[in-house]
């Protein structure tokens, strides 16, 4: 039986909310707060019983598992579920209001993009420096130092002020120092999801490298389903700081994405208001993030999913999904009989599936229209059926994404200059 590297017995952290920052006063309001702070401090005293109470949130609870060394493991959930908490926990920037954490071993975190960084010093500096914050001798980044270069790929801006970089280039240069600089832990939280395509997929396999050949830990925390899915051994699923289950990765991934689907995707449409002459066929829409993933992002896969009950067989039928922007402009439609030309639609209770690999919309709230067609009739439309929500996501791979009034229709292309 492998040795726990990371033990985690009873945590617990209690943040208080709803007390406001206290400002700079003026000389007359110092004077008058001397006024008025007999009548203030009795207010405060008469409530002090209900506000210990309402203010106390706790962001974990009584939170308990090992982590084996040398393996990869996941932290599922949705925003606020405890996950940061925990890795802040973990990399010893905040204390616990109760319980602890053993972690066996040099840790090196990866929280947020460009953590232990200075603006103001090259790439080749925040090098050094970052390796010296995680506890490295000057020998030992110097000996790795070439690899870490080659890998963040960003040898050309190696002399050029970080404030400068990218946040792609942040997190690949800050990636590249947490992995090859050889610690026992190493915790990595979504940082991965600013770097493109291709380095994502560079970094799950360095991770692997580091687990499996080296025999080094990996706290893995991603709302990307297919990743936790493809690297991680273990997992466990967190929701409002406590622990649901823990146990096989791809165990907890499938609990996680049935009981976790986000807001407000399902959308029930039989009683919507129709046009006259129109039948309410249409009964449901869905819009679902494909492979694993818990988000919709640019060019990520998605599942539209139309359901419908028809009394009777639509033949010579189509049916359309129609996208919107928030302001009411036509941006994508997907259309059976642009693919497949008329198709049947069965009596009874049915679901349409139109999948898309590569949907590109920029990040933004968009609107769906729904029609069902037989031949040149309609025979249902549902105006404004659903609202679905792209989330951000690095598509370019620069740490820049068009703004809404810009562009809401990405192509990737090539510039010569």
């Amino acid at each position: 039986m492998s040795t726990a590297a990371i033990s985690i017995e009873g945590l617990s952290k209690a943040y208080r909310i709803g007390h406001q920052l206290e400002k700079t006063e003026t000389v007359g309001e110092a004077l008058m707060g001397a006024i008025t702070a007999p009548l203030k401090r009795f207010k405060r005293m008469s409530a002090h019983d209900h506000a210990n109470e309402e203010e106390t949130f706790w962001a974990l609870k009584n939170v308990t598992f090992d982590i084996k060394a040398g393996e990869v493991f996941g932290i599922v959930g949705r925003n606020g579920a405890g996950k940061s908490t925990m890795l802040k926990v973990l990399s010893r920037i905040t204390e616990p209001t109760s319980g602890r954490a053993i972690l066996r071993g040099r840790v090196a975190s990866l929280l947020e993009v460009g953590t232990g960084f200075h603006r103001e010093l090259t790439g080749r500096e925040n090098i050094f420096l970052n390796g010296a914050i995680l506890g490295m001798k000057k020998a030992e980044i110097i000996r790795k130092f070439d690899q870490i270069v080659a890998f963040s790929e960003v040898e050309k801006f190696l002399d050029t002020p970080v404030k400068h970089y990218s946040s792609g280039m942040y997190v690949r240069l800050a990636f590249a120092v947490a992995a090859h600089l050889e610690p026992e832990i190493l915790i990595v939280d979504e940082v991965l999801a600013v770097g493109d395509a291709e380095f994502q997929k560079k970094c799950l396999g360095k991770m692997q490298e580091v687990a499996s050949g080296d025999g080094r830990t990996v706290l893995f925390v991603s709302h990307n389903m297919g990743a936790v899915r493809r690297l991680c051994h273990s997992a466990v699923y967190m929701q409002n700081g406590q622990v649901v289950n823990l146990g096989p990765a791809d165990q907890i991934v499938d609990q996680y994405l049935n009981q976790a689907l986000p807001d407000g995707m399902e959308i029930a449409l039989s009683e919507r208001p129709r046009n006259k002459g129109l039948t309410k066929t249409i009964t449901g829409f869905a819009a679902k993030p494909a492979d694993g993933y818990e988000s919709i992002t640019p060019g990520s896969s998605v599942i539209f999913e139309v359901a419908y009950d028809a009394p009777e067989t639509i033949r010579n039928a189509t049916v359309n999904i129609l996208i919107d922007s928030d302001r009411s402009e036509r941006l994508l439609g997907f259309n059976t009989r642009w693919e497949n030309g008329p198709i049947t639609l069965k009596a009874g209770r049915n679901i349409v599936r139109c999948r898309t690999d590569d949907l590109l919309l920029a990040p933004g709230r968009y609107t769906v229209d729904l029609v069902i067609w037989s031949g040149d009739k309609r025979v249902d439309a549902v105006e404004k059926a659903a609202i679905f929500d792209v989330k951000y996501a690095d598509y370019y791979g620069t740490g820049e994404m068009p703004q809404p009034a810009q562009t809401r229709i990405l192509r990737r292309s090539r510039w010569e200059f």
